[in-house]
């Protein structure tokens, strides 16, 4: 049994953010029921390429987006807009614990699907709602997009190189990363939730906004901020508050280091053969190094143009000193440790024949991850849902199919 078996999740999230906090919750054991357009389903279902493929080759219609974050869940497919499917909707939720959604404020009232209107249905219901901006404020209304976060929340003033050198301005995430962030934050919110419900038997409205959360995650620039007043800078791959912690040019690629105290400096300084770096009084503290950044940097970034990645990174692994490649996927992917993390698994799926997927980094000795099934097709569980949870005939589930209301 999973961490969470027994809870049922009706997820009306699209996209990313809210996906990846079901998905989360599915890989726990939750039983997640998403709530798909018919026809079209999550807007991610088209983002490609790439797509799926069958074991032939051909191309399916469902793209590997969709499938990062939508495993382990049973695809329902209900047009909301109807006032039958909008009653299968409230009847499903009868049945459930949680409800995720991350239509625009507002969005879900006019199908009667609201928190407003449920908790009516269901007091103690958990009913998590992911927004831009949030449930309240001046730009409540508007919609709120990743790269839109991205800027307005700071974390592309931190990312990139400065102005006036090659290559400087603002960069953003190489991955949607307030999107994820944010999903994070919504599962532990709704499993918060779930605990003071089984304490008090009281739901709860849970209000997750984008731009909050990225805000909250850039941890200590933003914190650093409040303390001092200086707007930090954008940096490139350097720290600002740790030296040497940087990516440095060799003499066939580029590897990180990650120096993250004295004696790990003293350690790089004698393997690298410069011992009189460790007993300069600029540089013996991480304190003297960030103030005297300017001068250690480039007599390392000398150095390490002397020996490739391969040479260093063996080196300096042997004693201690956290380096590394910089990987591509197919070296990620390709790692002795991350193979033996089991990080790429491969679930069984009914068009493609198999799909790979990244595993849940979660390890959790008596409960782990659970790997059930792959991503839906558009409405594959429509009718095992409606039969098993609303106990619907076969008769009234051929109506509805005709009717449009459902796909199936």
């Amino acid at each position: 049994m999973g961490a969470l078996d027994g809870i049922r999740v009706i997820d009306f999230s699209r996209i990313l953010a809210g996906p990846w906090a079901t998905q989360m919750l599915a890989d726990l054991g939750a039983e997640i029921i998403k709530i798909e357009r018919p026809g079209s389903g999550d807007d991610t279902r088209s983002w490609g390429p790439p797509f799926l493929k069958t074991s032939q080759g051909e191309t399916l219609s469902d793209a590997a987006y969709f499938g990062c974050t939508n495993r382990n869940k049973k695809s329902v497919a209900i047009d909301i807009a109807t006032a039958e499917g909008q009653e299968l909707v409230r009847r499903l939720v009868l049945e459930a614990d949680v409800v995720v959604e991350n239509f625009k404020v507002g969005g879900l009232a006019q199908y009667g699907l609201d928190y407003g209107r449920l908790k009516t249905l269901k007091p103690n219901l958990i009913y998590c709602s992911i927004t831009g901006f949030g449930q309240e404020g001046p730009r409540a209304e508007e919609a709120g997009y990743d790269l839109l976060i991205q800027g307005m929340g700071g974390l592309m003033s931190v990312t990139g190189h400065p102005d006036g050198v090659q290559g400087g301005g603002p960069v953003k995430a190489g991955v949607a990363l307030v999107d994820v962030i944010t999903g994070l934050y919504a599962s532990t919110a709704i499993l918060a939730a779930l605990r003071h419900r089984d304490a008090s038997g009281e739901g709860q409205h849970i209000d997750l906004a984008l731009l909050d959360c990225v805000i909250a995650a850039l941890a200590n620039q933003s914190h650093g901020y409040l303390t001092s007043g200086d707007v930090p800078p954008r940096m490139g791959n350097a720290h600002p508050s740790i030296v040497p912690y940087e990516s440095f040019a060799t003499s066939d690629g580029h590897l990180v280091l990650a120096v993250g105290n004295d004696s790990q400096f003293r350690k790089l300084c004698e393997t690298m053969g410069a011992p009189r770096l460790a007993n300069d009084s600029k540089f013996m503290t991480n304190k003297a190094r960030v103030r005297h950044r300017d001068e250690l940097i480039p007599q390392l970034s000398g150095m390490f143009r002397e020996k490739t990645t391969r040479e260093w990174v063996s080196l300096l692994s042997a004693k201690g000193v956290p380096c590394g490649p910089i990987n591509t996927l197919d070296a990620v992917f390709d790692d002795p440790q991350v193979k033996h993390r089991q990080m790429a698994r491969e679930l069984p799926h009914r068009a493609a024949g198999s799909v790979a997927m990244v595993a849940n980094p979660i390890h959790l000795s008596a409960t782990p991850p659970e790997y059930r099934m792959a991503p839906p097709l558009l409405g594959e569980h429509t009718n095992e849902v409606l039969r098993g949870v609303l106990a619907l005939e076969e008769d009234e589930i051929t109506a509805l199919t005709k009717a449009s209301i459902i796909q199936n």
